[in-house]
């Protein structure tokens, strides 16, 4: 699909929100003030936070994770799908039209933007989680629908494309979207977590790194600055960057309303200059 014409609906964000806003009803309403605030296309990618393990825990269901990951039984993905594709998602999407964003809540069933095939049995079945491929994303028909003015708000569960829903990563499906969508786009993708960004120090918020190039994300990691659970985000934002992201932001969600303004925010990862 062909570039947009229009320089001012080049740009498209895809931003990704964690549990600590979805969790928090005053996070989640000045993070979606910002959101709004944003111009160009934009996406918002979502999880469910800890409404998805409460709800399983008042209905009797047993919440399985292996080294932070969801094991997903039918029992589980029904609770998964209830929470994020109807509970989180509305809320949301109604959030986003008193701020004046024409929101539209999604899962990757809907109008077939994102299928996922059903990760294999190794030494650990995940049950029902969808794995991305490279092409999972309808990136054109998604298009269609940003050019007829709404904003996508997809939640974290796709399809294999024979009827059955599955639970995938919501930050891989935030990546998989950018990159599909660079294509048509200018895109910048942004991840929104509990801290202000890549720090040089864990334990001080005011250690900033703003800028990280490929070059120096190797000198950060021999350093061991850079460890533990960084390295699969950075690994995976980088990737995204060599397949025709523009640059990645890593940043506290409260800090968003920064990119309006033309503000630093968070840390932004991008290709040598």
């Amino acid at each position: 699909m062909a570039m947009p014409e229009n320089t001012s609906n080049n740009k498209l964000h895809v931003i990704k929100i964690g549990g600590n806003v979805i969790d928090n009803s005053e996070n989640l309403y000045h993070f979606l003030k910002s959101f709004t605030a944003i111009e160009g296309h934009k996406i918002l990618v979502h999880g469910g936070g800890k409404v998805a393990t409460q709800l399983s825990d008042t209905l009797g269901i047993e919440s399985k994770l292996v080294d932070g990951r969801r094991i997903t039984d039918i029992e589980t993905l029904r609770v998964v799908t209830m929470v994020y594709g109807g509970l989180i998602s509305k809320n949301i999407t109604a959030q986003l039209q008193r701020f004046g964003t024409n929101a539209i809540g999604l899962t990757g069933a809907d109008g077939n933007f994102i299928k996922a095939v059903k990760r294999p049995v190794k030494s650990i079945d995940y049950g029902f989680v969808g794995d991305i491929t490279k092409d999972s994303v309808n990136a054109e028909d998604i298009s269609k629908l940003m050019q007829a003015g709404f904003s996508p708000v997809f939640a974290a569960i796709t399809h294999d494309g024979d009827g059955q829903l599955l639970n995938t990563n919501a930050d891989t499906i935030a990546s998989a979207l950018a990159v599909a969508l660079s294509d048509i786009y200018e895109t910048t993708l942004i991840y929104c977590f509990e801290r202000k960004g890549v720090l040089q120090d864990i334990d001080d918020e005011d250690s900033l790194i703003r800028e990280i190039d490929p070059q120096r994300y190797e000198e950060l990691k021999e350093q061991q600055i850079i460890h533990s659970g960084m390295l699969p985000k950075l690994d995976n934002a980088f990737k995204a960057i060599s397949c025709g992201v523009k640059s990645v932001i890593i940043g506290h969600a409260e800090d968003l309303g920064n990119i309006g303004d033309s503000k630093p925010f968070g840390t932004r990862l991008s290709k040598k200059q």
